[in-house]
């Protein structure tokens, strides 16, 4: 038994927390949930409301959303380097695509997967990620000039967080394939920790 317990379904987002969990090689113990039983009950409930995974337990405290369990788990493995310590100057950077990737990059994703636009002028100001093709332009932007990893030189945990869902899109073919995404992803997936991760998740999704 660890105090680390993962809450997931590997038909989830709750692969992001199991590759970062991999990066990390902290010990935990998984709890694999059914979306219309097990996440529903009383039990999980009272671990998290929503009823969504991931959920990841740390002794007494409870951590949900991607983002935020895949910045706990850097801070609590800074052995694994994983975030830039504080002080770096290169942190603002680590904070700012952290939270593109969770307030800006998934509901530009979602909302156009559902077939909301938000191109014309006054959604686009409502809208708080503005328009996916201005999302897309930006993060390609990023990543035109052949970088490795999202911060520059160092692998971190905003690979983790917005290379996984750019897997995810151009898996499920909700993002322009072909480009400087394709490249990006491939390096991110030969990754050891990647590897382990997706040979335990994909048997169980299969």
């Amino acid at each position: 038994m660890t105090d680390l317990i993962f809450y997931t379904n590997p038909m989830s987002r709750g692969q992001i927390t199991r590759w970062m969990l991999e990066e990390t090689g902290l010990p935990y113990d998984t709890r694999i949930l059914e979306y219309e039983s097990t996440m529903k009950a009383p039990e999980f409930l009272a671990i998290n409301p929503m009823g969504k995974v991931p959920a990841l337990r740390h002794g007494d405290h409870v951590v949900t959303e991607a983002a935020a369990i895949c910045m706990y788990l850097a801070e609590i493995a800074p052995q694994a380097g994983l975030a830039p310590a504080p002080g770096d100057p290169l942190r603002a950077d680590y904070m700012r695509w952290m939270f593109f990737g969770a307030g800006t990059l998934e509901p530009a994703v979602i909302t156009h997967f559902m077939g909301v636009e938000t191109t014309d002028p006054a959604a686009y100001r409502r809208a708080g990620w503005g328009s996916f093709p201005r999302v897309i332009d930006v993060m390609q932007d990023h990543l035109s000039d052949g970088r490795r990893y999202w911060l520059g030189d160092a692998f971190s945990a905003v690979d983790v967080y917005i290379g996984a869902q750019l897997a995810f899109g151009l898996q499920f073919e909700t993002l322009p394939k072909g480009g400087v995404f394709d490249s990006y992803v491939a390096g991110l997936k030969s990754r050891p920790a990647a590897i382990r991760a997706d040979k335990i998740d994909a048997p169980a999704a299969g």
